[in-house]
């Protein structure tokens, strides 16, 4: 297993910075997610883990080693990619030993490795097999069998899944999760796809224009994100952030004038003054419930209704919000687009968030929402 320091790590290509200065560490055994959108330097990162991209500035560190210098195959790293990049006349079986081909490894060691990764990914009824004779799932998973012959310190994936359809992505997540459990080994995944981050990360590191928004297991990003950019992009549907001016602080909290509605928000004022301070109320569209009687009370005319069966999703417009308004309300509600309805929320359910975009941390003790 490895161990991964980034020290001030920075990337340009010519007089753009891509990767601005990022720290991270990154334990042995653990299941590291770089999620952001496209564009925020995650893959350009992650090649610069696996020695792809040379570093503009910064060190990075495997098992405390500089490898700034060393060329990939010298960094006791494997990556899968995006695309399998298999070789369409070998067997399955070749394809998995390739690695160990070109470090010319003892024959008995071969096939003993080669049969300890396909036992791993069920592959092993497939090791006579072309890779056309192949789904896309066993593919990825012959990509992942190469990497794990080579024993590496540190795995690395870059949006393997991408490829796969929806219900391979959700099989795929399933495996890859089981095959970490049982290898224990680090691994570093790249994907925009939060739910992927969400569901497979023991950390998740979000990125925007090259800077680490954010790094924190799962649920602490979702129930306390740091910032309006985090609370927008962990989540699904995104949070509703909602003007809102700031009125005054006390024990319980900040309290906040929204949509004409007054409520108290339990969260740590900021330093300066709160009356009159610009803020943005955020609220989880998973946080709403149908009818009135809590903190603060909306009536909506939804334009757009989604039925999944379990959950109904809708969107309306509310005045001073952009993008539309979004809900989520059990299936069984009778919710129909152009009928107007009453919805409502917890003021224990919000986050508030600064002029800056910082979120006004919550007050101990408040319990996140179940």
């Amino acid at each position: 297993m490895g161990q991964l320091s980034l020290k001030r790590v920075v990337k340009t290509f010519g007089s753009i910075e891509v990767v601005k200065g990022v720290d991270l560490d990154v334990q042995e055994g653990e299941f590291v997610v770089f999620v952001g959108p496209s564009g925020c330097g995650k893959s350009t990162l992650l090649r610069m883990i696996a020695g792809l991209e040379h570093t503009s500035a910064g060190d990075i560190l495997i098992n405390g080693e500089r490898v700034n210098d060393l060329p990939p195959v010298k960094r006791g790293i494997a990556m899968v990619f995006q695309s399998y990049a298999l070789y369409p006349h070998m067997s399955v079986f070749e394809n998995i030993a390739f690695p160990l081909r070109v470090e010319k490894a003892p024959e008995d060691v071969l096939k003993r490795k080669v049969q300890a990764a396909a036992d791993i990914l069920h592959l092993e009824n497939r090791l006579q097999q072309k890779p056309g004779q192949l789904s896309g799932g066993q593919r990825q998973r012959v990509a992942i069998g190469r990497a794990i012959v080579r024993e590496p310190k540190i795995f690395l994936f870059d949006e393997p899944l991408s490829n796969l359809d929806a219900a391979l992505r959700a099989d795929m997540r399933i495996e890859l999760t089981r095959l970490h459990k049982q290898l224990g080994a680090t691994m570093i995944y790249v994907t925009h796809d939060q739910i992927e981050a969400m569901t497979m990360a023991d950390r998740i590191v979000v990125l925007n224009f090259g800077n680490i928004a954010q790094v924190g297991a799962p649920l602490e990003l979702y129930h306390r994100p740091e910032n309006l950019f985090v609370a927008g992009f962990i989540g699904n549907p995104r949070m509703n952030i909602l003007p809102a001016t700031g009125v005054k602080s006390g024990p319980e909290g900040v309290t906040v004038d929204c949509l004409g509605q007054r409520l108290t928000v339990p969260v740590a004022p900021p330093r300066t003054g709160i009356e009159g301070a610009a803020l943005s109320l955020g609220i989880r569209p998973e946080h709403i419930h149908l009818g009135d009687g809590r903190d603060l009370r909306l009536n909506l005319t939804p334009t757009v209704v989604e039925q999944l069966g379990q959950h109904t999703i809708g969107y309306a417009t509310v005045e001073g919000m952009e993008p539309t308004f979004c809900f989520v309300l059990p299936g069984s509600r009778p919710v129909h687009d152009d009928r107007p309805l009453d919805v409502n929320f917890r003021a224990r359910d919000c986050h508030l968030f600064d002029a800056d975009g910082q979120a006004l941390p919550r007050r101990p003790g408040v319990e996140d929402s179940d």
